[in-house]
């Protein structure tokens, strides 16, 4: 097996891989269940069971009334109802918070511009509008003695702004009723931290006892968010638990029920998020706290939730508590994420391999802080790589070299017994066996690397810190592709390169399959972000270089 061999089949694979997305974003999310599904009259409007619609999306805790279904609001772009806005501005976010819930309604990240020519610009990650509606809600239940996220908060004022000097910034929401139960939901920045604590202090002023229980949770429709469709990133929930750190929770898993309330009871440190590319948002309640893990699809405008609510407290008359828990919107920034929570920097999804992917994007990092340069680190670790596996390599070279010494006598073995296969074999078993050449030689040395380029890619595509990262002259950003396919046509030549040093194959339609492979993946890693055909560019040459010397050397001592 030779290298366009391995790369075929590695072509091969990804055209499945990109057939099986394509069919999932056609047919995978088509399934609902009827537990699910609203209620539809003869004239084409849902029935209504009892309570408001917006009873549908509080969680359904042990003391809840489950409705069936609810009525369709006539909005199309904004779902959602809204009191007023308050603005919130940090050194890392822009924040917009709705009065009704204090729900958190749009996130901007100041750092991470949508494009790298407009840095003035910030991405947008959260927004309450379809089609890509992407709200984080908490509360406290029930609501009859409760501020929950349909409830009216107050507040003293409009604008905050975290001003130079100051390192963290307070933002209280108030909430009261007329049977004696204050709540303050107090919001707390930081300086440098996509981190936001969530406090709820419940001030019992009655002469009874108070019980209520804390959640949160997250709210998605799923959108179509651009970039290419040649490259997958998963873009759907999460969960952590002490059982699993890291469990997807799909769209298609909250549709068709295949996430249960039931099984998801009684679980302390986990999480729970939505993801993606880039990015993620999470609830991250108290550490050594029970809660429980909830889903729920709304009607209206395909909105998804995922959410979790802890054990129910009990404050004594005139007397407070503290319900406390973390928010966390913004890049998925490994480091940070670490200590946030167990589990929660698994959401850069490195897939299957991701214990190769984690120490290889560890090596990566490290070399960046010496250079300052992700392209550069990008080829000094394939340097690296492919020190690793040199001798690997030049035992997969040798081989290749020494069939293609041998090319001249097969082509004659297939003149001579071009019409009997059966002698034609035998007489090339013969052959290797005389010279003392293993066909497959250089097969497994190649096989053996193949995890490696698979994790490396990768840990090239999901790493938000290589977003917008500039190179050099024209290579202005690193995660897209090149806009003058500079990059992928010299690609394209190294594997021309590559082919005329490899032994040709000997049935002629392989010959023009191979010659043809070049041309092939050029037009193919054209729409590859810069930084994974920066990779494969500099390994071929690499390549290319070592199996030179190793084939000059072996064709001069013939």
């Amino acid at each position: 097996m030779d290298n366009f061999r391995l790369i075929l089949i590695i072509g091969l694979a990804m055209v499945s891989l990109m057939m099986y997305q394509e069919w999932q974003q056609d047919y995978g999310s088509t399934v609902t269940s009827k537990q699910n599904s609203p209620t539809i009259d003869s004239a084409g409007k849902e029935a209504t069971v009892g309570n408001s619609s917006l009873d549908l999306e509080l969680p359904q805790t042990p003391n809840s009334v489950k409705m069936s279904s609810v009525d369709l609001p006539s909005a199309q772009q904004r779902v959602l109802t809204s009191d007023s806005r308050i603005y919130i501005e940090t050194d890392t976010l822009k924040v917009e918070l709705d009065t009704k819930g204090g729900d958190v309604r749009a996130v901007d990240l100041v750092k991470y511009p949508i494009d790298v020519n407009k840095p003035e610009n910030p991405f947008r990650l959260m927004n309450d509008k379809l089609p890509n509606l992407f709200v984080a809600q908490s509360g406290l239940l029930p609501k009859e003695n409760a501020p929950t996220h349909q409830a009216i908060y107050t507040s003293t004022q409009k604008n905050y702004r975290l001003h130079d000097g100051s390192n963290q910034l307070e933002v209280i929401l108030k909430w009261q009723n007329d049977q004696g139960i204050e709540v303050n939901k107090i919001y707390t920045f930081k300086r440098d931290s996509y981190a936001i604590n969530v406090d709820y202090v419940v001030k019992n002023n009655s002469d009874k006892a108070w019980q209520g229980r804390l959640y949160g949770q997250i709210q998605r429709s799923p959108a179509d968010l651009g970039g290419s469709r040649f490259l997958y990133t998963y873009m759907g929930g999460a969960i952590s638990s002490p059982e699993t750190l890291y469990e997807k929770i799909s769209f298609d898993d909250i549709k068709d029920g295949s996430f249960t309330q039931e099984n998801r009871e009684g679980w302390a440190n986990g999480w729970v998020a939505m993801l993606q590319h880039y990015f993620v948002s999470a609830w991250i309640p108290e550490r050594d706290t029970v809660y429980n893990y909830y889903t729920k699809v709304l009607p209206t405008g395909n909105r998804h939730v995922l959410g979790l609510y802890g054990p129910e407290q009990t404050v004594a008359a005139n007397q407070q508590h503290t319900f406390k828990m973390q928010f966390y919107t913004g890049p998925k920034d490994q480091k940070n994420l670490a200590e946030l929570a167990p589990g929660l920097e698994l959401t850069v999804d490195y897939g299957f391999l991701w214990f190769i992917a984690q120490p290889l994007f560890w090596l990566l990092d490290h070399i960046h802080d010496l250079v300052g340069n992700w392209g550069w680190s990008i080829i000094l670790l394939t340097i690296l790589i492919k020190l690793a596996f040199f001798h690997l390599s030049a035992t997969s070279y040798k081989s290749m070299a020494n069939m293609r010494r041998l090319q001249p006598r097969l082509v004659s073995l297939k003149e001579r017994y071009a019409d009997d296969k059966t002698r034609l074999n035998k007489a090339m078993m013969d052959l290797y066996k005389k010279e003392k050449i293993n066909p497959l030689g250089g097969c497994l040395p190649i096989l053996v690397q193949i995890p490696v380029f698979i994790a490396l890619y990768w840990v090239l595509l999901e790493s938000v810190e290589l977003r917008q990262a500039p190179f050099i002259l024209w290579l202005n950003n690193l995660s897209e592709p090149d806009p003058f396919f500079v990059l992928p046509l010299v690609m394209g030549a190294t594997m021309l390169i590559q082919h005329h040093l490899n032994p040709a194959p000997v049935d002629p339609v392989q010959q023009k399959v191979m010659l043809m492979l070049p041309i092939v993946f050029t037009v193919f890693f054209a729409f590859f972000p810069a930084g994974l055909v920066l990779y494969w560019t500099v390994n071929n040459i690499l390549s290319i270089s070592q199996q030179w010397v190793i084939t000059k050397k072996i064709a001069g001592n013939t």
